[in-house]
């Protein structure tokens, strides 16, 4: 008889190896974007406000896709799938909205243009993370 402890796979979490990585990123992001939100906020809130409440959405974003990230457990796994679905989503709107038409953001969010001013790292990160939730997907079941 075989002991299906030893025969199993290695059960995969998201917090565990290039989860790793993915959730340093996710905080990285979320420091850069709750600090320029911020500034943003408290010095010229009224040049550009939807820009700026966007750039802290975006923040706020990636705090709880960290997190959830982090937490690791079914839980954590549906925080994180909807925080990365969220920005994604947003991400595409916001950059097709900057592109055509630039007077609805006067001033730049992290979103704007794909991400362009944070070398399309917000768009690419939101479909980093559904993958790695994808590829970890059986942790949960």
């Amino acid at each position: 008889m075989v002991d299906t402890a030893e025969t199993a796979a290695p059960r995969r979490t998201t917090n565990r190896g290039p989860g790793r990585l993915l959730i340093a990123v996710y905080i990285l992001f979320a420091i850069a974007a709750t600090s320029r939100a911020a500034l943003q906020i408290a010095t010229k809130f009224d040049e550009a406000p939807v820009a700026y409440s966007l750039s802290a959405v975006a923040a706020l974003i990636y705090i709880v896709a960290a997190a959830g990230l982090a937490r690791a457990g079914h839980a954590g796994r549906r925080l994180a799938l909807a925080c990365c679905s969220v920005e994604l989503a947003g991400v595409l709107a916001v950059g097709v909205l900057s592109l055509a038409d630039k007077a609805l953001f006067p001033d730049e969010t992290v979103w704007s243009q794909f991400g362009s001013g944070y070398g399309y790292v917000p768009l690419v990160l939101p479909v980093l993370g559904l993958a790695w939730l994808w590829r970890t997907r059986d942790a949960s079941r």
